[in-house]
């Protein structure tokens, strides 16, 4: 029999569509020859399965739905929330718990990374250059001062947690501080004040064969706004080069980075790195994504594409690992 595969989306994030957009693109391409897939949505009110055009609630005990008063389950699961609580760990301990394989970076790997702060200190240790940071816990102890005094302007306010560019500032003076501030908060506990660095913006998808940790083509992104906001994003506000055209050495000075890291947080499955390249070539890491965007506009399958891959092969490479 095939086996039954979950492509769980949504989440408790701003993320939430494009999770959507992501899992649609990850069950258009599994191989329906080897695996069954289901898509499964996860809000903080609800969790349901699609199915035959309807949905079933999902009993999370066991993770398992009824049909027909039969008790259906899944061999596997494909999680494709950014942000909380699928990027962060949180669902991975549950399936670790109630012993349901996923393909899916596990539960230090994912928590470490989503934690901006503890993910690029825990990374100096071994080398990898990062930005200068401030990390903020309480919004009612903020010093603008202080922050401006070391990091200098223009510096980055973000949450600490979450990702596609939502509560990310780029603040040029004090007067903009505060509200920047705010923003941030409002999308996670603690935010990450970081110092800017001039340079253009790389990345690096990669994915576990089973054999060898594979990386793709490289892409650089170039915003038409100030930064690679939501709107450059996914409102067409930016242009994609993959691959980027940068030396072929400093290509594999990134992709040896990449290994590095994804080696170090022993992550899982697809993965993407994000950097920013000075005019000096100097490569600092902004920060890792062990559940980086699907769709069919996002990065890495673009990257897939341009390796002369196929996206099918590749999911089924992974799933094949559980």
């Amino acid at each position: 029999m095939k086996k039954k595969v979950a492509v769980i989306y949504g989440g408790y994030s701003s993320e939430f569509e494009i999770s959507k957009k992501s899992a649609s693109t990850i069950y258009s391409n599994i191989d329906s020859e080897l695996y069954e897939p289901f898509l499964v949505e996860i809000t903080e009110k609800s969790w349901y399965v699609h199915i035959r055009g309807g949905v079933a609630p999902i009993d999370k005990n066991k993770f398992t739905y009824l049909l027909n008063d039969k008790e259906h389950s899944f061999d596997v699961v494909f999680i494709t929330i950014h942000g909380t609580p699928g990027e962060d760990g949180k669902l991975q301990a549950y399936f670790d718990m109630i012993q349901l394989p996923y393909v899916n970076s596990g539960v230090l790997s994912s928590a470490l990374s989503f934690n901006k702060w503890a993910c690029n200190s825990f990374l100096r240790d071994f080398g990898i250059s990062t930005a200068k940071a401030i990390l903020l816990r309480d919004p009612n102890n903020v010093k603008p001062i202080q922050i401006a005094n070391e990091l200098e302007f223009p510096c980055f306010i973000k949450p600490n947690g979450g990702g596609s560019s939502f509560g990310i500032s780029k603040v040029k003076n004090l007067m903009e501080m505060p509200e920047a501030i705010a923003k941030a908060f409002s999308e996670g506990d603690d935010v990450v004040c970081e110092s800017f660095i001039d340079g253009r913006e790389i990345t690096c998808g990669l994915y576990n064969n089973g054999t060898e940790v594979i990386t793709f083509p490289l892409t650089e992104i170039i915003s038409n706004n100030d930064f690679f906001d939501y709107d450059a994003k996914y409102k067409g506000e930016s242009s994609e080069v993959t691959p980027a055209e940068i030396t072929k050495e400093l290509a594999s000075e990134i992709q040896a980075i990449s290994k590095n890291i994804y080696n170090r947080l022993d992550l899982n499955a697809i993965a993407r790195m994000d950097y920013i390249v000075t005019s000096k070539n100097e490569v600092y890491l902004i920060e890792v994504n062990t559940n980086p965007g699907m769709s069919d506009k996002s990065i890495v399958p673009q990257q897939i594409e341009k390796a002369g891959l196929n996206l099918t092969n590749v999911l089924t490479q992974i799933i094949g690992l559980t």
